[in-house]
């Protein structure tokens, strides 16, 4: 289960606190065992910094407090503070990453869901950086492309990993397919295929703005037949 450490302090000194933290980061490469950390400074009061650290359980939380070096920064930490640092441990019980949420609901309803309700994700602005085609496209195209796939394949994808940073995802993928109608001059095969492939998307305002994609478009021709003949 993962952990994380609030640790709430005053200190008049933040300029020394922000070195001290990162002579910790420097000095435990390859041997901490935290995962992120973010220090909050409180709008009402600059003397008032929250940090707060996350690790992939509380085991791993005690590895890490027991290293020569997180001993000696938090000795230091403490005489830079005006009081003694509290601190609260807390087991995550609930972790919703919003965005990766979306783009995850967005793969799983692709190849199913009414268009309308799988764009409601999307801005109207959005814009599509697709390899396949010679030029960006907008909503419009985004909506034509899905709906040709859909005339083509009956088809489904699987999320194999995910990572969310500040207004990006990225989202590595399987998608599964019958090709069951034309598809770029392919009359059907009935064959089933796969696809490999992977999407950053970025989000404002908690829906889809832009996406680039990356997928293996020759693997799916040679498995239709049209290449490697």
């Amino acid at each position: 289960m993962t952990f994380v450490q609030l640790i709430d302090c005053k200190t008049s000194r933040f300029d020394e606190m922000n070195r001290l933290l990162d002579s910790w980061v420097e000095q435990t490469k390859g041997k901490r065992t935290a995962t992120h950390a973010l220090v909050g400074k409180d709008r009402s009061d600059d003397s008032h910094l929250i940090e707060i650290v996350e690790f992939p359980s509380y085991e791993e939380a005690m590895r890490n407090s027991n290293l020569p070096e997180t001993d000696r920064i938090f000795r230091e930490m403490v005489a830079l503070c005006d009081e003694m640092p509290t601190f609260t441990d807390l087991d995550v019980v609930r972790d919703e990453q919003l965005n990766r949420v979306t783009a995850r609901e967005f793969f799983e309803d692709a190849g199913r869901a009414d268009l309308d309700r799988l764009f409601e994700r999307i801005t109207d602005d959005y814009v599509d950086h697709d390899p396949a085609n010679p030029q960006d496209t907008g909503l419009r195209a985004a909506r034509d492309e899905v709906a040709g796939w859909r005339r083509a394949f009956d088809f489904s994808f699987r999320v194999d990993d995910q990572i969310a940073q500040e207004d990006r995802v990225c989202t590595r993928w399987t998608w599964q397919g019958r090709h069951k109608g034309d598809f770029l001059g392919i009359p059907a095969t009935g064959q089933d295929v796969t696809m490999t492939g992977m999407t950053w998307h970025r989000f404002r305002d908690g829906q889809i703005c832009e996406a680039w994609w990356q997928y293996d478009r020759a693997g799916l021709m040679e498995q239709l037949g049209v290449l490697g003949q």
